[in-house]
C-alpha cells in the first residue's frame, strides 16, 4: 500500500507510524542527528502532488533551521527519500562537497537540473554512505542559514 493511501490529508501520521512504515534504522539515525545537531523540530506537511504516480503525494517531514529547509523526507516502504534543495548562491559550495560523496549521490546531483533559483535533488536513502552524504548536505544548508542571518 502507498503511503498516501494510509494517511490521507486529514489523518496526520504519528512518529511511530512514520517509523513503522519506513522500517529502516537509517530513518531514526537521520532524524535524531538533525534534531540533536541543529536543534530543529521536524514538521509534517501534506503534499497533494500527483507527479510520479503519487511518488511525492502524502505526508512528508520537513527539517528547517531559521526558516530554511535542511532536507525534506518522504516516507517509502523500507526506505525514505531525502530531498535537499540548494539556492543558486549555494551551488559552488555544493559542487565542491559533492566531489567527496559516494557515486550514487554524485550521479543524482550531476543529473539534477539547475535553474536560476538553484537545484533540488531527491536521494533514495538505502545505505549508510547515502545517509552520511545527506548529513553533509544538510550541514551545508545549515551553514548557509548562518551566513544569511549574519549578513
Amino acid at each position: 500500500m502507498q503511503w498516501y493511501e494510509l494517511f490521507h490529508v486529514d489523518i496526520e501520521p504519528t512518529d511511530r507510524q512514520i517509523s513503522d512504515f519506513i522500517s529502516n534504522p537509517l530513518w531514526q539515525e537521520l532524524s535524531e542527528y538533525l534534531i540533536q545537531t541543529y536543534a530543529v523540530k521536524p514538521k509534517r506537511a501534506y503534499s497533494g502532488c500527483s507527479m510520479g504516480e503519487g511518488y511525492w503525494k502524502g505526508w512528508n517531514i520537513k527539517f528547517k533551521k531559521n526558516g530554511k529547509a535542511l532536507c525534506t523526507v518522504y516516507p517509502k516502504q523500507g526506505y525514505f527519500v531525502a530531498m535537499v534543495s540548494f539556492s543558486a548562491k549555494e551551488l559552488d559550495d555544493a559542487n565542491a562537497l559533492i566531489s567527496m560523496c559516494c557515486e550514487y549521490t554524485k550521479n543524482k546531483y550531476q543529473n539534477a537540473k539547475s535553474s536560476k533559483l538553484g537545484k533540488s535533488i531527491s536521494f533514495e536513502v538505502t545505505d549508510q554512505d547515502i545517509l552520511q552524504d545527506i548529513k553533509e548536505l544538510a550541514a551545508l544548508r545549515a551553514r548557509s542559514t548562518k551566513k544569511t542571518n549574519n549578513a
